[in-house]
């Protein structure tokens, strides 16, 4: 699984004047073929094979890409096989190799670029809340958590019931009920602390509760506001036979209606921000300027547009044309995806990043962003 701290790193690597390759191959589900996925890999990588034998460019630079080649086809073959993709971040004269398996297919590419291509990685993390899921019943509580589509049991919370008597009479039974019924309030009162330890760590963005239907109902009654806001739903089951992969699918399910939901409401809340003359930015003209000045608080951008750009390394100008940078006239890099510049721009001061993949009208638009204050003028020639 990845971690935080590998994404954090990933997203710090830097060729410093070499080039870093990065490289993503999707393995299709059920039984995954090695001749297929070695064939791609071997594609992928024939498409920069010429950048390696170039001899216009500095021999560090070719010697490093030929370094990169040879590992990643190397360390790829000897690699088991999952569902999902596998990406590789490779600068071999910087001594920098970093793979992850992201737990969905994303599009095969390959780039050379003076820093890491993350917007599949990024995308595909969006689509992934922390998210703690509870299974419970009157005595018993197993805690799970769901992340990047894989769970874990975390722990198992037994607390004591009452037993049922042998013999009975009609005065015992309504004790015998409120004896039961106060310990199963205590046991839900105690694993709602948990709960609260759990998500007060910062660890967690969602809750979700399982079990039969009318103990999760019960229990649900118990949640104090700060869990109640993070309950992203409830699901039935049976705990007692209830396996991992069902509860993965149904916690699924619930985090999945939930992204797309937190989709349509972003993209709502530029739209609307941007009608009512609030700082916003609705266009990718107009939301790479906004990177450039560094005005971007949340980020939305299509999670299915590429687009090739330019980007002033001086001054942080983003733009989609244009040979030298209006702000310093320095020459401009290009860039095989200026909508990738702009999500790292935004990470990297401090903002947001959403990549929308569901239906709406960011799909023409491309880019919007809500934004810490109004934009200055554009310069004539970024526009």
């Amino acid at each position: 699984m990845i971690t935080q701290e590998q994404i954090e790193r990933i997203l710090r690597l830097r060729g410093n004047g070499l080039p870093l390759v990065s490289l993503y191959v999707p393995v299709n589900p059920g039984r995954p073929d090695r001749r297929e996925f070695d064939s791609r890999v071997s594609s992928l990588l024939t498409r920069i094979r010429p950048l390696a034998e170039d001899a216009s460019a500095e021999h560090a630079v070719r010697l490093s890409l030929r370094e990169d080649i040879a590992r990643i086809e190397k360390t790829l073959s000897e690699e088991p096989l999952r569902p999902g993709t596998v990406a590789v971040f490779s600068c071999a004269g910087q001594d920098i190799y970093e793979q992850v398996w992201l737990p969905r297919r994303t599009r095969e590419n390959i780039v050379v670029d003076a820093d890491p291509y993350v917007r599949p990685l990024l995308g595909v993390l969006d689509e992934y809340y922390r998210t703690c899921a509870v299974v419970v019943d009157k005595s018993v509580g197993q805690v799970w958590e769901y992340y990047l589509d894989e769970v874990r049991e975390l722990e198992v919370i037994r607390d004591r019931v009452q037993r049922k008597h042998a013999y009975s009479d009609a005065y015992a039974e309504p004790r015998v009920r409120n004896k039961a019924d106060e310990l199963s309030k205590k046991h839900y009162r105690r694993l709602v602390g948990e709960l609260k330890r759990l998500f007060a760590s910062g660890g967690y963005d969602l809750l979700a509760v399982g079990g039969q239907a009318h103990e999760v109902s019960v229990f649900v009654d118990f949640l104090p506001p700060q869990l109640t806001d993070r309950l992203v739903g409830t699901f039935t089951l049976d705990r007692e036979t209830a396996t991992p992969e069902d509860i993965r699918q149904k916690v699924r399910e619930l985090v999945t209606d939930h992204a797309e939901e937190e989709q349509r409401r972003l993209v709502g809340e530029i739209l609307e921000a941007k009608a009512a003359g609030r700082p916003a930015a609705v266009g990718l003209d107009e939301t790479l300027w906004a990177a450039s000045v560094a005005a971007i608080r949340t980020l939305a951008v299509d999670g299915q547009a590429v687009v090739p750009g330019f980007v002033c390394d001086r001054d942080g100008l983003l733009t989609r044309s244009g040979k030298t940078c209006p702000l310093c006239g320095e020459p401009v890099r290009e860039v095989p995806d200026v909508i990738d510049e702009l999500a790292e721009a935004a990470i990297d001061d401090g903002g947001e990043v959403r990549h929308v993949d569901t239906e709406t009208e960011l799909r023409t638009q491309q880019a919007g962003a809500l934004l810490r204050f109004e934009l200055p003028p554009q310069p004539t020639s970024a526009q």
